[in-house]
């Protein structure tokens, strides 16, 4: 059968079972076996066809269902992380490294703007914080700025401002993503003016033993909720075949997972912050020791694990034929 005559041939069934799925059981099983038994048959045909990866995606989505309701109500949580989530941020992976790219590209326009100008430094960070950062740094204590405070109050100071920063940065992705972008290129530019301010002053390399002790974590988070953002423009102005309000509902549901995963890393950072950063005088090797994991964490978990849920299955319906 060629391959225009088979899609033709099922189209309205894999549409059909893509915008209406069902929430019985029964019902659930029997779109399962169908799309399995067109998979086999597309894997024979036409093993490199977008038609047989849709396939795949579709009876993915009902085998997780299928598995989420076996589960008991106390193992949705740990369901949500294992699964759902990872299966997500792989559906968006170019999304997230197209928002990792501008923040990363307008760090190093903040970078080498604040070193042709350092009036641009002013303008970003205000006068008043590279005043005082500037008085920090000639009496010996560069980021006397952490030290400040109560620990526990900037602990959970920072991750409620931060944590309502992404939320905003997510929901006005609703216009159109502009606003997501806008939010992750300023980020990105304060972020390469900051490093500049120590960078010029000899600092360059204390201040990615110092502050990325908790920003590895925080420029994660922020990238990842402004990904959500920009996912849910997206929604809407790239609906595809279904309905463009179907498909701004899907986005925002996959939006909301993505800025759901990344509050724990917000906790997380926040706590750096607040309680480890302030000490970043202690031994380098501890310094180091906190940013691998940081960074092999977002690596693991955000690139390795959701490629490896993804084949695994794949393999399971590989299996099945």
């Amino acid at each position: 059968m060629r391959e225009a005559l088979f899609i033709k041939k099922n189209k309205d069934k894999w549409t059909e079972i893509q915008q209406s799925p069902s929430t019985d059981a029964d019902e659930m099983a029997n779109d399962f076996t169908r799309l399995v038994n067109d998979l086999a048959y597309a894997k024979t045909f036409y093993p490199s066809s977008k038609v047989t990866q849709f396939i795949n995606g579709q009876a993915a989505k009902i085998y997780l269902s299928i598995y989420k309701n076996r589960k008991e109500d106390t193992n949705r949580i740990f369901y949500f992380w294992q699964y759902d989530l990872p299966l997500t941020i792989r559906k968006y992976h170019k999304v997230i490294f197209f928002t990792m790219v501008v923040f990363f590209v307008f760090y190093l326009v903040g970078f080498f703007s604040s070193r042709q100008d350092q009036d641009f430094t002013r303008m970003i960070l205000g006068d008043g914080y590279v005043n005082k950062t500037i008085e920090n740094i000639e009496d010996g204590n560069p980021f006397g700025v952490y030290q400040g405070g109560n620990s526990f109050l900037s602990w959970m100071g920072i991750m409620i401002n931060n944590i309502g920063v992404a939320i905003r940065d997510f929901t006005e992705g609703i216009v159109f993503s502009i606003f997501s972008i806008k939010s992750i290129l300023e980020f990105g530019v304060m972020v390469g003016v900051f490093h500049e301010l120590f960078f010029s002053r000899g600092l360059g390399l204390e201040w990615g033993l110092a502050v990325m002790i908790h920003g590895t974590l925080e420029i994660w988070a922020f990238v990842v909720s402004s990904s959500a953002g920009v996912i849910l423009g997206m929604g809407w102005l790239f609906p595809g075949t279904v309905k463009r309000l179907d498909s701004l509902k899907r986005a925002a549901k996959d939006g909301t997972k993505l800025l759901v995963g990344v509050i724990p890393v917000f906790m997380v950072a926040a706590f750096f912050e607040g309680f480890v950063t302030r000490h970043y005088k202690m031994h380098w090797m501890l310094n180091v020791l906190i940013l691998a994991a940081s960074l092999s964490f977002v690596i693991w978990y955000f690139f390795i694990y959701p490629i490896k849920v993804q084949k695994k299955l794949a393999s399971v319906f590989l299996d099945e034929e």
